[in-house]
């Protein structure tokens, strides 16, 4: 699990082919000397799992079916890429619960300038629009954000300055696709509506 507070920024130096799928090396200053192959870290959202390590670059296994349904088949050399590890007990939650499963790909339809932030509008895949409501969360390339308004398959959020620096959506422009991962309470309490609304057609 993660919190969708980026704490880090790596770049791909490396992609190879493996055994039908890619191998992904990032170079970053996540503190590799204290983390071992197995681990988990969330690479712009996607959980995945450290195999290799060298110095400051480690490399993670991606299939083929993750390339297919998140921004990493876009991926090349010199991608800059949100990074966090994984929760350990204790740690603050300063976003809100992440599972690092990337439900789809949004686009960013336009930026912007409000004051000192950016508002971002983007549009969420049909099935996945339900799930998003005003004053709620989602997690976009692997950074928490609260919805600000909703329109149909459209959303904003609001970027602060910080936010802006310090992650990779000060690199994107419209046109561009992010990662999507939607709040977990919003996909179980649509799933018990579903359930609840399936019993009355069915009594």
């Amino acid at each position: 699990m993660f919190t969708g507070i980026v704490t880090h920024i790596g770049e791909i130096v490396r992609i190879e082919d493996h055994r039908g799928d890619k191998r992904v090396f990032i170079r970053s200053k996540l503190p590799l000397s204290e983390t071992k192959n197995g681990a988990s870290v969330a690479c712009s959202g996607t959980c995945l799992t450290i195999v290799e390590m060298m110095e400051d670059i480690f490399a993670a296994d991606v299939s083929a079916e993750t390339l297919s349904k998140t921004v990493l088949g876009s991926w090349e050399k010199g991608t800059r890429i949100n990074l966090e590890g994984s929760l350990k007990a204790g740690d603050e939650l300063g976003g809100h619960l992440v599972s690092g499963h990337v439900d789809g790909v949004c686009r960013l339809e336009d930026i912007h300038i409000e004051g000192d932030s950016h508002r971002l509008t983007l549009k969420a895949p049909e099935d996945l629009a339900r799930y998003i409501a005003p004053k709620g969360s989602v997690t976009l390339d692997g950074v928490s954000l609260t919805v600000n308004e909703v329109n149909g398959t459209q959303f904003g959020v609001n970027i602060i300055p910080h936010t802006w620096i310090h992650t990779t959506l000060g690199d994107r422009h419209a046109g561009d696709t992010l990662n999507l991962e939607i709040d977990l309470l919003a996909r179980y309490v649509a799933r018990l509506m579903d359930f609840q609304n399936f019993k009355g057609l069915a009594a």
